[in-house]
Order: C-alpha cells, then sequence, then structure tokens
C-alpha cells in the first residue's frame, strides 16, 4: 500500500515525504516506541537484492560522518535522520577543506570495512545545522574483497530508472566506473576529486549537454585550473587522474594530505580575517531630491550583488544605510560596522547622462584602495556597477565562482530599471502612501517590460506588506503576491529573493519542509541574505520550536546588520517567546536605542514587562507602541491586551469594543481579537479568534503562536487539533 502522511509503517507512524530516486521513496518519521524522528527508506520490489546490499553495507558502519541504521523492515530502512542541508559550493578554501577531510574519515571507515560507495555527489553528502558531515545513501555500495578472483568480475549494475545505463550518477563517476570495469576504493577517490573541485570551483570538473558527451570527457578531457592554493590544486589534480594507479591508492592518503594543507595555513599564519565591506548610500548630487531612489538604489543593488559572493562579509542595507546624511570619519564608520573596508560614492544624473564617483577606501588607515569617475551614458549604469563590484572584488582578492558578471542584468530597458528603482525606494518607506506608490511604479516598469523579473518580485513585495500590515484581507493578498512571485520565478529560477518570498508563503500553507527547503536554497543562492536568515528562523525554525537555532540564526544576521533595529527586535522576540524576559528586555531596549519610533520594540517590551509583573511599565511601553501607530487595528489591540494582561478590565473592554466597531467597517485580523480575549481570559471566544486565524491563513498566526498570550489556550481540548491544522506536533 502507498505511504502518506499518517500511515503506519509497523511501528513507525509517517510525517511526510522527503525525496524519491531510483530506489523507492524515502519518508520522514516517527517511531512510536521511543519517540524519535527518523528517515524510512521505502524499497520498490524489484530492488529487493539491492535493498539487502544497502542494508548489510550501512549495518557494517558506525561512524559519526556516516548516516546510522536504526532498524530493517521487510522492505524498509529505518536510518537516522539528519538535519541539514547537502553539500552546497563554492565553500571558502578553509571550509571546504575541514568538510573535505571528514569526508574522506567517513570513507576510510567505509573501505576498510569492505565498503565502496559508488554514488559520491553533493546530494548524497549532508552537512548538518552543526557544520559537520553525513554521508547519505550507501544504496550503490558494493561490498567487495581484496581478492583476484571477486575483483575481477564486472560490476556494470544496471537501475531501473534507465536502461542500459551506469550504475551511478554520470557527472561524478570514475572513468573504468563509465566503461562498465569493476570498481574499487579509488574509484571513490575519483568521485570524491570531483565534489572537491565542485566546492572549491562552484562548477563540476565535467559538465556536458548530454551523458554521452560526460562520459567522454570523463575519459578524456582535463578539467579547468582551480583558482586555488597549488598544494590544494595538486590534490585535486591526483584524486582525478584517469588511470586509477596514477591516483591515491588510498582514501587514508586523500586524507593526510589535506591534513597537510591545513598545517601549511597554520605554518603561514594565515590568519587572515574574512575580508568585508560596508556599501554606504551614493550621494545624490544632481540638486534634485527627486533623484535620490537613485543613488540609493544604485548602492543598493550593489550590496545584493555582493552579498552572493561567498567568503565575502558584506554589511546590510538598513546598519549601511544608518550612516546617510551624516558626516562621520569612515574609520569610525568602519569600527562600528566591524568592516576593514568602505566603498562610498556620489551620483549626479541629467537627462540620459550620468556621473558616478565611487572609492573604496581602507578603514585601517584611511587611505584610498581605488577610486573612479564614471561619465556615461544611463544605458551603460549595469557595466558601471559591475566594473565596481569587479573591481571590490579583486581589491579584496575574493575568489570568485565563475567568470560571469558581477551584476546580473534583469532588463535591458533603463526606463524600466529607473521605475523599478522607484518603486523599490517608496516600498521601503511601508506607509500606505507609499506602498500605493511603489505598486504604481512596479506595474509601470512591467508595462515597459513584462519579463522584468524583480519587477515582478517587487510586485510581490507590495501585496505581502499589504496583507501583513492589515490593509488587505490576507487571503486576497497572499493570492496575488504569490501569482507575482512565481511569475518572477518563472522567469528567473535562481532569483532569491523570489525564492525567500515563496518560502514565506509555503510556511502560510503550513508547509513547514517546503518553506524550509525554499528558505536553504535561497541561503545558497545569497549566503549573506540577511532578510531570508531573519525569515527562516521566524517563519520556521520558531514555529518548528527550534528557538536556540532560530536565536543563532538572527544573531549572524546581526553580524552582518549591526545596527538594525528589526533584528534586535526580532531578538528580543524570540527570547520573549522563550520565556526568558531578561534578555529580551535587554535586546528590545536596545532596538529602541538604534530606532526610538520602532512600534514593535515597545510592543514586545510592554508585553514582557507585563510578564515580569510590571503593569505600569507594560502598559506606558504599549501605549507608546500605540501611539506611533497612529491608528488601526494594532493601535487598539496592543494596549488593549495591556490594560487586560494589568487586570484594568473595563479600560481593555473599551479597546476591544472599538476594535470590532472597526471590524464593521474593513478588514481586522482574527488575531487581534485572538490576543484581546485570551489577555481578558475569555478562553472560549480566545479559541474562537485563534482558528478562524488559522483557517483564514493570517500572517501573524504563522509567526505568533507561540505567544505567551496564547498560553491560556494550550490547556483547551480543541487546541491540539487546531495545531494540527497547522501541521504542528502539539
Amino acid at each position: 500500500m502507498p505511504l502518506s502522511p499518517g500511515s503506519k509503517l509497523g511501528p513507525y507512524e509517517i510525517i511526510s515525504a522527503i525525496g524519491s530516486g531510483g530506489m523507492g521513496d524515502v519518508w520522514k518519521a516517527r517511531d512510536t516506541r521511543l519517540g524519535r524522528i527518523v528517515a524510512i527508506k521505502k524499497v520498490k520490489e524489484q530492488h529487493s537484492e539491492r535493498f539487502k546490499q544497502e542494508a548489510r553495507s550501512i549495518a557494517a558502519l558506525n561512524h559519526p560522518n556516516i548516516c546510522q541504521l536504526h532498524d530493517i523492515g521487510e522492505d524498509y530502512l529505518v536510518l537516522e535522520y539528519v538535519e541539514g542541508k547537502p553539500l552546497s559550493s563554492p565553500l571558502p578554501e578553509q571550509e571546504a577543506v575541514r568538510l573535505a577531510i571528514q569526508i574522506t574519515t567517513a570513507l576510510e571507515e567505509a573501505h576498510q570495512h569492505g565498503i565502496i560507495h559508488r554514488d559520491l555527489k553533493p546530494s548524497n553528502i549532508m552537512v548538518t545545522d552543526k557544520g559537520s558531515v553525513k554521508l547519505l545513501d550507501f544504496g550503490l555500495a558494493k561490498l567487495y574483497e581484496q581478492d583476484a578472483s571477486i575483483s575481477s568480475l564486472p560490476t556494470a549494475d544496471f537501475p531501473a530508472t534507465q536502461a542500459g545505463a551506469i550504475l551511478g550518477t554520470v557527472a561524478y563517476m570514475s572513468p573504468e566506473q563509465a566503461q562498465g570495469q569493476p570498481a574499487d576504493v579509488r574509484s571513490d577517490i575519483f568521485s570524491f576529486g570531483l565534489v572537491l573541485y565542485e566546492v572549491l570551483s562552484g562548477e563540476r570538473a565535467f559538465s556536458c549537454d548530454s551523458v554521452s558527451e560526460t562520459i567522454a570527457a570523463l575519459l578524456r578531457d582535463e578539467p579547468a585550473p582551480l583558482k586555488t592554493s597549488p598544494l590544494l590544486e595538486r590534490i585535486v589534480k591526483r584524486c582525478l587522474e584517469k588511470n586509477s594507479s596514477d591516483r591515491y591508492q588510498t582514501m587514508s592518503q586523500v586524507k593526510a594530505a589535506l591534513e597537510k594543507v591545513v598545517e601549511e595555513k597554520k605554518s603561514k599564519g594565515s590568519t587572515e580575517p574574512q575580508p568585508s565591506i560596508a556599501v554606504l548610500p551614493f550621494v545624490n548630487m544632481s540638486g534634485d531630491k527627486e533623484q535620490e531612489y537613485f543613488s540609493d538604489g544604485l548602492a543598493e543593488e550593489i550590496i545584493n550583488a555582493l552579498t552572493q559572493i561567498q567568503g565575502l562579509k558584506v554589511v546590510a542595507r538598513t546598519s549601511a544605510f544608518a550612516f546617510k546624511g551624516k558626516e562621520q570619519d569612515i574609520r569610525k564608520i568602519a569600527d562600528i560596522l566591524n568592516v576593514r573596508t568602505i566603498l562610498e560614492g556620489s551620483v549626479r544624473k541629467s537627462g540620459n547622462r550620468i556621473r558616478i564617483t565611487a572609492q573604496l577606501i581602507n578603514a585601517m588607515d584611511g587611505y584610498h584602495l581605488w577610486s573612479e569617475r564614471y561619465d556615461r551614458d544611463m544605458t551603460d549604469v549595469f557595466v558601471i556597477q559591475d566594473e565596481i563590484c569587479q573591481t571590490i572584488v579583486d581589491k579584496l582578492r575574493v575568489q570568485l565562482t565563475a567568470d560571469r558578471p558581477i551584476i546580473k542584468q534583469y532588463t535591458k530597458n533603463v526606463d524600466a530599471h529607473s521605475l523599478y528603482l522607484k518603486g523599490l525606494y517608496q516600498l521601503e518607506k511601508t506607509t500606505p502612501e507609499s506602498l500605493y506608490k511603489c505598486k504604481e511604479y512596479f506595474q509601470q516598469a512591467l508595462e515597459v517590460d513584462q519579463n522584468y523579473s524583480l519587477a515582478w518580485y517587487g510586485l510581490s513585495w507590495f501585496y505581502h506588506n499589504m496583507g501583513f500590515l492589515g490593509y488587505l484581507v490576507p487571503g486576497t493578498a497572499m493570492t496575488e503576491a504569490k501569482q507575482a512571485v512565481l511569475k518572477a520565478l518563472g522567469l528567473d529560477e535562481m532569483l532569491p529573493e523570489a525564492r525567500a518570498m515563496l518560502a514565506r508563503f509555503r510556511a502560510c500553507e503550513y508547509d513547514w519542509e517546503g518553506a524550509e527547503h525554499e528558505f536553504r536554497r535561497t541561503l545558497e543562492l545569497a549566503p549573506n541574505s540577511v532578510m531570508a536568515r531573519h525569515d527562516y528562523a521566524t517563519y520556521v525554525l520558531m514555529q518548528t520550536r527550534r528557538l536556540d537555532m532560530a536565536i543563532d540564526e538572527i544573531k549572524k544576521a546581526v553580524e552582518s546588520d549591526p545596527l538594525s533595529s528589526f533584528l534586535q527586535t526580532t531578538l528580543g522576540t524570540l527570547y520573549y517567546f522563550c520565556r526568558q524576559w531578561e534578555p529580551a528586555v535587554e535586546y528590545l531596549q536596545r532596538a529602541l536605542e538604534f530606532d526610538p519610533n520602532f512600534y514593535t520594540a515597545y510592543q514586545f517590551l510592554g508585553f514582557t514587562y507585563l510578564q515580569v509583573d510590571k503593569p505600569d511599565e507594560g502598559i506606558a511601553a504599549c501605549e507608546k507602541a500605540a501611539k506611533i501607530l497612529g491608528q488601526g487595528q494594532w493601535a487598539l489591540a496592543i494596549p488593549g491586551v495591556a490594560y487586560a494582561k494589568a487586570g484594568k478590565i473595563d479600560e481593555a473592554h473599551r479597546f476591544l469594543k472599538e476594535l470590532q466597531a472597526l471590524a464593521e467597517k474593513t478588514y481586522v485580523s482574527p488575531s487581534a481579537f485572538a490576543w484581546m480575549y485570551c489577555s481578558l481570559g475569555e478562553i472560549e471566544k480566545g479559541i474562537e479568534w485563534f482558528e478562524k486565524a488559522i483557517d483564514r491563513h493570517d500572517w501573524l498566526i504563522v509567526t505568533t503562536y507561540n505567544f505567551p498570550i496564547y498560553d491560556p489556550l494550550r490547556s483547551h481540548p480543541r487546541y491540539k487539533a487546531l495545531l494540527r491544522k497547522m501541521n504542528l506536533e502539539p
């Protein structure tokens, strides 16, 4: 019988699908006896012999870098469930070597037990959330013996997915596997070399348009030279020798060679700090404040491009733009932002001509590393941005992963690009007036170029914010926003901003695994994206009760955006959710030091004070939040909650009545009513509105169901069933 979420397989309860392959399907499940999460590989009947082989292979191994086998059934394996993501590329050399040594250690263990993997590739190498390697899927491993009569037997098995194809994944095969010859440990060494090459370069060593061309390249060609240390390049080259007798002969030798790379680095004292940069907002020299959108947009696009470069620390927009219009010493700015270099510049725009100046400054001594002036037509703006980024990469000695422009040109139409920047400028303000303006600009950009993926993404952000802020019914807003972001991804599936937006929608559909997959994909495409890291923490990790991991992710984001009141508030909110009141207050107060008018910080500071029996301080903070908001549902719900929690019931009911009156005129989030009724102790009404928020996929129920405000509901008979509606474990 086919498996599905909720079905049983022996003592195991199926939770969700993980993936599918030629051998069978893999499911996330719960061991009902031990209460632990496991991975179940349900094999297809025609693979029963290979299944038995895999079971024997994995059962023989017990190593921290190899996925463990827990149990075996008639046609399934029960494996260790690994939290993490597949090995990504490119990685900085130091990190690549660290992980490579762990991979060799795992393969060394397997080889010592007479087992070769035979399908080593990045997707079979998981990097856990703690940064360690887990080698997966010995489904193609072949038991072998150091015996001439055995090793001479042919090994060209054929998978059922493609009759006549050679077992394994072609792009990661050894030459002998590609020719159907016997495979031994040296085949794994060749495949390991291919994996290491890709991790260092970001490109496959042999990447062709067809299987036959790839096999021909494996047998005939040499990969392009690596831009890495000479010793490491020699190691990869030896692993990739066509003749197996010319390679390293054991994985122990490979590991020893890699350990020498580490020793060489230490002996040279190569503890250079990570290259780092802050791109300050470019000064608008046009004499027209209306042109500020262009100077801000230019700097922001450079930040976004640099953010996608591995090994380069880039300060996020919020912190970099905190110095806009302020005359401060470059060295002081660098010290505050903890960077070694600063890019500053100016823009003068007149008609179709632009003059851009840019200076890259060494913050240690204040001297220029480089400066340039560009007098060009507007049509050259993308070329100028790419030249600036390329110079930064060259001066900071950051290794790029491909020979292509750093700034990706999403449209060739300068007018469409200008309209997009205007929309982005208005989007940052988040007022109702500015949001409607941004929508107009994005739509105008699409009228000029309907294939402009960034403009579709911007339109998605408009609808997202309208729903999140309560200006549109969330269901309507999410439908429109999702259509726009899918349009953007249809035009460019590698657009990291759009993938992050899609991840939010997955979370709002209660598809936590889908959301996690999209967020991880986003962070592979843009490893320094502060917003993706923030949303991964708040939309997925927090909801799946991995609060410590969520806090770690936000702290990593803070490293790139140290002056962000938004991130400081999120940290305070996470500690509030963890019921750790002292650090919650600390971070929320710090957020208000950065931005004294950030209402969310006052809101959660007030809620936290109410939890530690400081009702006057709690009410004062919530009233401050309401004053900043001015009007609307949250200007009523936030102080209403405060008065209710402080025991001032009459005042709380006054806010509740105003909220009810507002709901007769416009949309009010069901979460607002759920907060109010829970705070007033009216549990039945609280659970009723809690369910409405779930059914309507209210944005706030996605990010706040852990609220201490909802604690009175957790013992309600219906509470667990409502959590299951959200695909959450009670």
